[in-house]
């Protein structure tokens, strides 16, 4: 296994030269900071180029491996799931928690992919009744998200094809239990890169 350092001069191999992060930062100013051995900042910037421009899923298993060398466990986590869209595709939604004494949910989780909740996606049984559909979710831009509270929201479904039916605009119900805990409106359908 190669170490952190030899995985991110890889990654930044896989990308274009002309591939720049959102902050304008160039694949020349990574290499530089290669360079300067600033490898916790090359990690965070090719991270952002993968966000804004379209990288393969070995790119982001790079990045992934890399952070778990370093101890990076969020930035590592993020990798794999950027990983797991570029293969399965993306789902992105405003969400909007009902508040702590609407319904089930009276406690803060933490946003970064780790909670398993069921969705209503307008999914019917055989027999007509309404099918709930599990995904991960991560809150972008938040470490938490509480009761209440709305935010823009990546889904990982656990079966992608259940989900294809999605366009921009429809809403979908998240759920804990039965009751609702939440609404999403969805922003953005991308298919795999894969």
């Amino acid at each position: 296994m190669d170490d952190a350092f030899t995985l991110l001069r890889q990654a930044v191999d896989l990308l274009p030269d002309d591939a720049v992060a959102e902050n304008g930062q160039t694949v020349g100013d990574v290499r530089e900071d290669i360079r300067r051995q600033e490898w916790e900042m090359v990690l965070g910037v090719l991270i952002e180029i993968g966000d804004v421009h379209p990288v393969s899923v070995d790119f982001w298993e790079l990045l992934a491996e890399a952070a778990r060398q370093m101890m990076l466990d969020r930035s590592r986590r993020w990798c794999e799931w950027r990983g797991w869209e570029a293969q399965h595709g993306t789902v992105r939604a405003t969400l909007s928690l009902v508040g702590s004494g609407e319904g089930r949910r009276e406690t803060v989780f933490a946003a970064d992919g780790q909670l398993r909740p069921m969705w209503d996606i307008g999914n019917r049984t055989a027999e007509g009744e309404r099918e709930l559909n599990v995904a991960r979710l991560w809150v972008e831009y938040a470490q938490e998200l509480c009761p209440g509270q709305t935010a823009d929201v990546r889904l990982a479904p656990l079966s992608p094809e259940q989900w294809r039916h999605l366009t921009c605009g429809d809403v979908i119900t998240m759920h804990e239990a039965r009751p609702v805990v939440g609404r999403a409106t969805v922003i953005e359908v991308l298919p795999p890169r894969a």
